[in-house]
């Protein structure tokens, strides 16, 4: 469809970006440039020549596309092959040169099943250390180093290609590849470095999450990466014990700044069991704890109930009250009347939310899904006809406003209402 007045079809006033002859030529020169680059280290890579010269290359050629995966690949073997000083201790290439990146899915770490290649390339008798840049790299003979030298060697290529990532991130901030390797050579500070030496290191790492959730709150990357991080913190490898306390307090901090914030419920969720089995907590305890956090959701959604993050934590602490087998942190014990009469308190309060929110669909999707949980405390299924007189007509008030309020999705309340029995007749839909 072509514009009209010279405007896109958002309105968009469109401007001219004709190249000149000058730019052009420009373009192709540096297009030229990057693939006489990748031809070299192709070639390099191909003859199993891993020595100091490759490895500028690739640090040249990911500084122009850190998505190419397989460089990384290429620059791992380098410093497996040439660079670090002595093989980890209990650990083959294969095993040092694996890793693995967070998915944010788990309480800890949560890992994908992306992995660096196995490095089987002998090591060369020459021993470059990366500059502080990242780019260069100096020979030295292995066999010269004590100990303690090989240790400051491999600490200094540690920190020298952490370095490196750190303005591609800027650049990149959700390259995978780039995250990829990164843990990959943090996992080389664990199997090269005594374990006081890489606590500090993968400390720092903490730190730099931290940094980059300051930036962006709501990056689900930085909030899986740092996951993980902890994971590695609170192992046994680095002399580590739980920080579920730390990383609770800094998802509340987190959710005050900002209550939009799902990864911060995400991982408090993931944090609870963990925490209150820490405390030793008691049904008591776990009775006052679910109370705070229903309180701290109630205040939230009374500012934002169009929020889904918050509706989706509400959910979570929902179903500990309904489904103990499956959720078992905060309500392992409670009497059906228990959860019967907390659940009919919870709808209440949403049903208040109608005053002065009549128009928000989420609201009335609690309150269709939450009326189903009391018919499944009161009666069992309700999918199986167990459902009240009083029930129904709340269930036919919501699922009527859903339709409303969300007719992109007529067919699925449609579906619900049979599946329910809530047809009142033809003209019900």
């Amino acid at each position: 469809m072509a514009d009209q007045g010279g405007y896109s079809q958002h309105g968009i006033a469109r401007t001219s970006r004709v190249r000149t002859e000058e730019q052009r030529q420009r373009d192709l020169d540096r297009i030229a440039k990057y693939r006489n680059l990748e031809d070299q280290v192709r070639q390099r890579v191909a003859a199993s020549d891993y020595s100091p010269e490759t490895f500028r290359l690739t640090s040249a050629l990911l500084k122009l596309n850190p998505e190419y995966y397989t460089i990384w690949n290429a620059r791992r073997r380098c410093l497996i092959s040439s660079s670090f000083s002595k093989q980890p201790s209990g650990s083959s290439h294969s095993k040092a040169s694996s890793n693995t990146f967070p998915t944010a899915t788990t309480r800890g770490s949560s890992t994908a099943s992306s992995s660096a290649p196995s490095a089987t390339t002998p090591p060369s008798q020459a021993s470059p250390t990366a500059g502080t840049s990242g780019t260069t790299a100096e020979e030295a003979t292995h066999n010269d180093r004590s100990d303690a030298e090989s240790e400051a060697h491999d600490f200094s290529i540690i920190r020298s290609e952490l370095t490196f990532t750190i303005p591609l991130l800027l650049e990149s901030p959700k390259c995978y590849w780039i995250w990829s390797y990164r843990l990959w050579i943090l996992q080389q500070a664990i199997s090269r470095l005594p374990a006081a030496r890489a606590r500090a290191v993968w400390e720092e790492e903490l730190r730099l999450a931290s940094r980059m959730l300051d930036k962006d709150r709501r990056n689900f990357h930085a909030w899986g990466y740092r996951r993980h991080v902890v994971a590695q913190l609170e192992s046994p490898v680095l002399n580590g014990k739980s920080m579920a306390e730390a990383e609770f307090a800094y998802t509340t901090a987190m959710i005050h700044k900002d209550l939009s914030n799902f990864s911060a419920w995400h991982s408090r969720a993931k944090l609870i069991p963990c925490l209150l089995d820490e405390r030793g907590a008691d049904d008591a305890a776990r009775r006052a704890f679910l109370d705070a956090e229903l309180n701290q959701t109630r205040e939230a959604l009374n500012v934002g109930p169009e929020d889904q993050s918050l509706w989706y934590y509400h959910q979570y602490l929902i179903l500990n009250i309904v489904r103990p087998s499956q959720h078992p942190a905060m309500a392992p014990h409670f009497s059906t009347t228990d959860r019967i009469a907390y659940l009919e308190r919870e709808l209440d309060e949403v049903r208040s939310l109608l005053e002065d929110y009549d128009d928000v669909q989420l609201v009335y999707e609690a309150l269709f899904e939450y009326t189903l949980f009391l018919c499944e405390l009161r009666r069992g299924n309700a999918k199986e006809g167990k459902i009240g007189e009083e029930e129904k007509k709340d269930l036919v008030e919501w699922l009527g406003r859903l339709k409303g309020l969300d007719p992109m999705r007529r067919g699925r309340w449609a579906d619900l209402e049979r599946e329910l029995g809530l047809e009142e007749g033809p003209g019900s839909r």
